[in-house]
């Protein structure tokens, strides 16, 4: 099972990843609210919610079976959630570009009311600036632009709450109950989850594995997908 971030569907951001995992996997893929082809969101969700959605899709698809699991930024946060409150049916999680604690609630707050008055094309230019590291766009400008329209298509509303979900979100004081091994990625070139909130998952949950990526920004299932993959297949 695999999830997204904020701002991006999960197709744009792991189907380059995922056609590297050949047939080793089934992939099943989960979107947040109102992005790519989910349904936007009718009432406020928290991220503990989305953990659970997540695990009732897999019930509802699969049966209740045990599921690897991999998620980058907001989706390496209902990961992180997975790890400690449904432990017993994740098999292995890779978590990339995330924190157990984003930034300040404040910020939050201020861009889901500027998207609520302006949409999400208010907060292109900056998650453009955040979201790729430098000479990615150069290299690779079909990825980019697909992503960017990724962002442009979310449900206004939907990445408003998903925005306060992330305020809200503090999962820091809980980590030590996560008692596996798990990998963990964070890219040098990340501004919006530096390495630095990458280490304090280390130090709070001594079973993650962390792996620093170069040339890797914050969306490093569509960076690196080779090396995102080939650590996914470790877990």
């Amino acid at each position: 099972m695999v999830g997204a971030s904020l701002g991006t569907g999960v197709e744009a951001l792991w189907g380059t990843c995922v056609e590297r995992l050949g047939e080793r996997f089934d992939v099943l893929g989960w979107e947040v609210p109102g992005h790519g082809s989910g349904a936007p969101a009718t009432a406020a969700f928290s991220i503990e919610e989305l953990a659970g959605r997540v695990v009732a899709g897999v019930d509802e698809i699969c049966g209740p079976r045990q599921f690897r699991y991999a998620g980058d930024s907001l989706g390496g946060a209902v990961g992180l959630v997975l790890l400690v409150d449904h432990a017993d049916r994740v098999s292995g999680a890779t978590l990339a570009c995330t924190s157990a604690r984003f930034s300040a609630p404040r910020m939050w707050h201020e861009r889901a009311a500027l998207v609520r008055a302006e949409g999400t094309e208010a907060v292109v230019k900056g998650s453009r600036e955040r979201w790729f590291s430098p000479g990615f766009a150069d290299r690779e400008p079909a990825a980019v632009e697909a992503l960017i329209e990724s962002l442009r298509a979310v449900d206004d509303e939907s990445y408003a709450l998903a925005c306060e979900a992330l305020a809200e979100f503090d999962i820091r004081d809980r980590l030590g109950k996560i008692d596996r091994p798990f990998a963990l990625i964070a890219g040098r070139d990340d501004v919006a989850t530096p390495i630095a909130d990458a280490q304090r998952i280390v130090n709070g949950a001594p079973g993650a594995q962390l792996t620093i990526l170069d040339d890797v920004a914050h969306l490093a299932p569509i960076e690196a997908p080779d090396r995102v993959a080939a650590i996914l297949t470790k877990v």
